[in-house]
């Protein structure tokens, strides 16, 4: 039985010498699983404290043949995070110490099971933050954010995940220890190998330390929400404000018109300001050296573009808590879920002027399949990446699944999009690779894999190597 198998496993992991806690089934069986209800079906969770309790382990386990299956902070949304009776879960928790923070280059060393925010909140002691921000910063770990090449808020003006890491510490399949933790930008020696480790959602390599780059922390900021026609509208509202020097995009969301209506209505938000079939509001943020100039700067902008844009409705947050109320409605989305529980989700990026036809095309797919079917569609606006979720999908079929998914990816690769943008594949997204990602690449990625870990033992069953 695979209780059987994990307590014999929980057993043989305790009778070895290394820097570790473990945690067997009874105790996992009482703590919260994460985002999948299935992360912890291993049933055994091993914690190292260092790098070379990483490497010890992993060694052990190699020469054991048991398959292991790396976490940070469980935030997932594919399921790359699940292990499976007979695998070993190895945790990141234990790593969890910033080790500098160098103000004058803006750079921070940290240990993978970091969380974003405590990272965020130790740079601020420095005037500095994260090039990188999330809704569950809380939770998320710097090392499951290099290892699912985490996008988010910011995203649009300085990259994802990728674009943030300078330096990769990591622990290869057969346990040794590859380590570039270079502290600076200019690197031509050769192929660029930490990248191998970025978005391979621990298939290649536990990543245990890395080197993030950090930029001035700005707090003066001005939030509002508008209404607007279409996507390209929220774009050019965007463009206008990237265009003056004196302020900086700090956020630009949008939620079509199902999104923002539901949210509002869960919140018991006030949308008597926006006209009744606005069909998209734009949730803007500004940064500036003022607040008072920050505001001018908004409201004049805003008085600009009004009637050129045919604006249909905006309000400027007066408040902090009147601005984290604007981004409740956007952030807070697993009301979808509360409403629609069987809710089929997706995550895609194209270029951001082709999202009117995208999304124009994608509801009449959708239509095709079963009128029925509604899509949830919000996003980060400025960089194409959309959030979809699909109602009206309990008991569907596996055939019907297949073609909502269908009506959600078809043309996106095509339209130089991805069918992931900031989520990953994990087990979830395993048909949309095969079907819909690019076949030259999936066969480089299965050489790569065989090369490092011939034997499939890191995160089987996830990304498809």
């Amino acid at each position: 039985m695979a209780e059987d198998a994990a307590a014999a496993l929980f057993d043989r992991l305790k009778a070895l010498d290394l820097e570790m806690s473990l945690i067997g089934p009874d105790d996992l069986s009482t703590r919260a699983p994460g985002e999948h209800p299935l992360n912890f079906q291993g049933g055994v969770m091993a914690l190292p404290y260092t790098v070379e309790a990483v490497s010890d382990l992993v060694r052990w386990c190699a020469s054991e043949g048991i398959a292991i299956v790396p976490q940070g902070g469980r935030t997932g949304l594919v399921g790359g995070g699940i292990s499976r009776p007979g695998e070993l879960i190895i945790s990141t928790a234990k790593l969890a110490t910033i080790e500098a923070i160098h103000a004058a280059e803006r750079t921070a060393v940290v240990q993978a099971g970091v969380t974003l925010q405590a990272l965020q909140e130790a740079a601020a002691e420095h005037g500095l933050t994260t090039g990188i921000d999330l809704p569950s910063r809380g939770t998320a770990t710097i090392g499951g954010m290099v290892s699912t090449n985490a996008g988010g808020i910011l995203a649009f003006r300085n990259g994802v995940m990728r674009h943030q890491v300078l330096g990769i510490e990591a622990v290869l399949p057969n346990g040794e220890i590859f380590s570039d933790l270079t502290r600076v930008v200019k690197v031509s020696a050769g192929p660029d190998l930490k990248h191998l480790f970025i978005g391979a959602e621990g298939a290649l390599g536990i990543v245990t330390r890395v080197v993030v780059k950090l930029e001035s922390r700005r707090t003066e900021r001005a939030t509002a929400l508008i209404g607007v026609p279409n996507a390209q509208t929220a774009l050019d509202i965007v463009g206008h404000f990237q265009a003056r020097p004196e302020v900086l995009v700090e956020g630009a969301e949008l939620m079509w018109r199902q999104f923002f209506r539901d949210a509002a209505g869960i919140f018991g938000f006030d949308a008597g300001w926006l006209e009744e079939e606005t069909p998209a509001v734009l949730l803007l943020e500004l940064s500036g050296e003022s607040i008072e100039r920050t505001m001018e700067l908004f409201e004049a902008g805003l008085e600009t573009l009004w009637e050129p844009l045919g604006l249909t409705g905006g309000i400027v947050a007066q408040s902090l808590d009147q601005a984290r109320k604007f981004w409740q409605l956007r952030e807070e989305s697993e009301f979808i879920y509360r409403l629609h529980p069987a809710a089929l989700s997706y995550d895609v990026s194209l270029p951001p002027s082709y999202l009117d036809t995208y999304v124009a095309e994608m509801r009449a797919r959708l239509a095709a399949v079963d009128p029925a079917h509604s899509a949830y569609v919000y996003g980060h606006i400025a960089d194409g990446n959309l959030h979809l979720s699909i109602t009206n999908t309990a008991n569907i079929s596996a055939e019907r699944a297949l073609e909502i998914e269908a009506a959600v990816y078809s043309g996106v690769r095509e339209a130089a999009g991805s069918f992931s943008a900031e989520h990953g594949v994990g087990q979830e997204k395993r048909h949309a690779y095969e079907t819909f990602g690019n076949p030259v690449k999936r066969l480089l990625a299965r050489q790569i894999k065989a090369a490092l870990d011939p034997n499939g033992l890191f995160n089987p069953g996830k990304v498809p190597f």
